[in-house]
């Protein structure tokens, strides 16, 4: 189904009460083996707390996450390192980087190639991984993404190709020039045949969140009672529900945030099944710019998000300027957490609809950091 641009928030509280299976990943034991883990940092803002009339606001600061300014490698780490595992035939059990470096040397090296496309920081880092493991890698872009960013997965040592007119299209051209055995295709969208990966994407994602409980634990606090998370394929935001909706845990409402040119997760929990919309628009959030959720994450999207909404330039614009002046380094895509929250809690009724009030914790999940999407002229 292909759909156009709508604003009206969406508001499904019974979200809270659905719940999926726990999840067995161990893919925090691969990111905790890796040269520079440490958790990203968990930073309070009490100014925006006063000025959402909630308790408590925290942000979740992925600017700085091992060594890269975004948190697309905690997916990309444990997916590239699974496909090439499989492919060499090494158990994925206690999998590290060091351990896959040593059995594709006992292996002889192959020449393998890492192919991904991307809007900026997945193919970032799906880059760095493979130059890691010594492997080469190809990275395929829409047009519109940055020269900035282009700059930055070209210095990790990978071309970047040109897709197509949209994030949609470079993914199809990706998979399409992945033939053969040795061009191995690390992408965070699914589609019917292609599945795996991606929820390995997912698992590795899962580690941001399973952080973010420590640390509001450490703060004394409960836990989440709303959870922000910017939206491009839903691969982030499906992670979120994963965790949050996993049989041990409570019901944090769970808010997804895009751009209203690209709100491809909302317009279709909206209409209840998956929508695809035109992003050729141009956007400042540009890892966002996506036009289609991702297949495996639909069930779990549509089941366990309990709002979603989309954001205009102007907005994120605006929470990009907050954030720094708090002295939080959010890119357009990070800032767009903020963004959200405040177009959802300025829509009449949704705070009492979500179970929402003045001792209520926000977590806004910042995904970015400025270097890695920096805020064009306006």
């Amino acid at each position: 189904m292909t759909s156009t641009q709508t604003a009206a928030p969406y508001l499904n509280p019974r979200a809270a009460q659905w719940r999926t299976s726990a999840t067995t990943a161990c893919a925090l034991g691969l990111h905790r083996s890796m040269t520079g883990y440490a958790p990203t940092t968990l930073r309070e803002l009490p100014g925006l707390a006063r000025e959402l009339g909630v308790g408590r606001v925290v942000v979740k600061d992925e600017s700085d996450r091992l060594g890269l300014p975004a948190f697309k490698i905690l997916g990309a780490s444990w997916a590239v390192c699974r496909v090439v595992a499989r492919r060499i035939d090494l158990p994925a059990a206690h999998l590290t980087v060091e351990s896959l470096r040593a059995a594709l040397d006992a292996a002889g090296s192959p020449e393998l190639t890492v192919v991904t496309a991307t809007d900026g920081n997945h193919g970032r880092a799906v880059a760095r991984m493979a130059s890691m493991l010594g492997l080469r890698a190809r990275v395929y872009i829409p047009r519109g993404v940055g020269e900035s960013a282009v700059r930055a997965i070209e210095a990790e040592g990978a071309p970047v190709l040109p897709g197509g007119p949209t994030y949609d299209d470079a993914v199809a051209t990706a998979a399409a020039s992945a033939t053969g055995p040795d061009q191995l295709l690390v992408q965070d969208t699914s589609w019917p045949g292609y599945e795996e990966v991606p929820r390995w994407i997912v698992e590795g994602y899962t580690a941001l969140f399973a952080e973010a409980d420590e640390q509001l634990a450490a703060l004394g606090a409960h836990g989440a009672d709303l959870v922000a998370c910017p939206v491009g394929v839903g691969a982030l935001a499906h992670a979120m529900v994963e965790h949050y909706r996993g049989t041990t845990r409570g019901g944090a409402a769970l808010l997804t945030v895009e751009p209203r040119t690209a709100d491809c997760v909302a317009q279709s929990l909206k209409a209840g099944e998956p929508v695809t919309v035109d992003t050729s628009a141009h956007t400042v959030m540009a890892g966002l710019n996506c036009g289609t959720p991702s297949g495996i994450g639909w069930p779990a999207l549509r089941d366990g998000v309990s709002a979603a909404v989309s954001v205009t330039e102007e907005e994120c614009r605006r929470a990009v300027a907050d954030l720094q002046e708090l002295g939080q380094d959010s890119g357009p895509c990070g800032a767009a957490s903020l963004a959200g929250v405040r177009e959802l809690l300025a829509t009449p009724g949704a705070r009492e609809e979500l179970g929402l009030d003045g001792g209520s914790t926000v977590l806004l999940i910042s995904t970015e950091g400025l270097s890695a999407n920096p805020l064009p002229a306006a």
